[in-house]
């Protein structure tokens, strides 16, 4: 028979040692308590250790920051885009009315120069907007946006506020076809305004120049001379400036001068011309220096851009037939619809033919 198991008898050493060890640890937790309250040495230590471990703290926060500022900037982009373009736009509207405004400066100034021109020289004018421009070498011409129903007529003058421009040599019934002075075929009888000295001015294909041919050596003439128009051949009245003498040289046979004369109209800019509606009874002087509009001997009727300028108080003269009417369009030279054609040439003056 087996014996009997009794109980089995703990194990009382392991118990005591763990209980001293956790006595030993109590102790100890308290004496660095003691220690720290009364040297706070402990606080030492803690910072030193947040010092070691300020690094960690600083690598462990890129990823947040590196994801704040790209969003940050992102936003911030797209910011300054959306401002940049509503800038640029703005400012591509702020110079277009800027340039409209520089025009409409611009228009006004020559209308006020076109329309003190008209005033000094009490003149009977009708204003006139220029269509279109045709400034070959081989052809000067310019096209009116006026024509036979607004009262133009061939072998009307045309002037601007500097001088002469042209004449008329077509009509339709919206639009008339002007000869610059400039044309090859163009002729102008002058005189020198300080000696009155006759010659002929010939138009060489250029805007900006005039020829003198065959100029007599004893002519007083000299450079700087203005040229107005003498009214021989009674296409163009007397008196009005035709442009300034810039060069004399001898021609080929030494026996006479060659010159060059500078224009005195604008011929190659401007948007509107006067049509003189009728001869004036004197010639007018200083017509290219401008006045103000505003003068009160000056007022303008109602009519819109073909009013005449006439004196306040007074009426406008009728229109009057030109000394000399221009000869008939060559044979041949009629479009399909029974009108002149714009190309045919005017006779020259008496004093041009010679």
């Amino acid at each position: 028979m087996p014996s009997y198991a009794g109980p089995t008898t703990p194990n009382r050493g392991g118990d005591v040692a763990g209980t001293l060890r956790l006595l030993a640890y109590l102790a100890l937790a308290v004496v660095l308590v003691v220690l720290d309250h009364r040297g706070g040495w402990l606080s030492q230590v803690r910072g030193q250790a947040s010092l070691l471990v300020q690094p960690l703290w600083t690598i462990a926060g890129w990823p947040g920051r590196v994801a704040e500022t790209l969003y940050d900037d992102a936003g911030t982009l797209s910011q300054l885009t959306e401002e940049n373009e509503r800038l640029r736009n703005e400012l591509l509207v702020n110079s277009a009315r800027i340039a409209r405004l520089q025009t409409l400066a611009a228009d006004n100034a020559r209308l006020r120069e076109l329309l003190g021109a008209a005033q000094r020289g009490n003149l009977d004018v009708q204003l006139a907007p220029i269509l279109d421009i045709d400034l070959d070498p081989t052809r000067q011409r310019l096209v009116l946006d006026s024509g036979s129903n607004d009262g133009v007529r061939i072998g009307q003058s045309v002037i601007d506020a500097g001088g002469v421009v042209g004449q008329i040599i077509a009509v339709k019934p919206t639009h008339a076809i002007v000869l610059l002075l400039t044309d090859p075929s163009h002729a102008v009888p002058v005189a020198v305004a300080r000696s009155g000295v006759r010659l002929v001015a010939y138009g060489d294909g250029r805007t900006d120049v005039l020829r003198l041919p065959s100029i007599p050596l004893s002519s007083d003439i000299k450079v700087g001379d203005k040229l107005v128009t003498s009214g021989l051949g009674g296409r163009f009245p007397a008196g009005f400036p035709v442009g300034t003498i810039i060069s004399l040289r001898p021609d080929d046979s030494r026996a006479f001068l060659l010159g060059e004369v500078r224009p005195a109209a604008q011929l190659d800019r401007g948007r509107d011309v006067l049509l003189l509606r009728t001869v004036p009874a004197r010639p007018p002087i200083g017509i290219a220096e401008p006045l103000a509009v505003d003068d009160p001997a000056m007022t303008l009727p109602a009519g819109g851009d073909n009013a005449s300028a006439v004196p306040a108080g007074g009426d406008a003269a009728a229109p009057v037939v030109p000394a000399e009417v221009p000869a008939a369009p060559r044979t041949g030279d009629v479009d399909a619809d029974g009108d002149p054609d714009v190309d045919a040439e005017p006779a020259p003056p008496a004093e041009a033919r010679r």
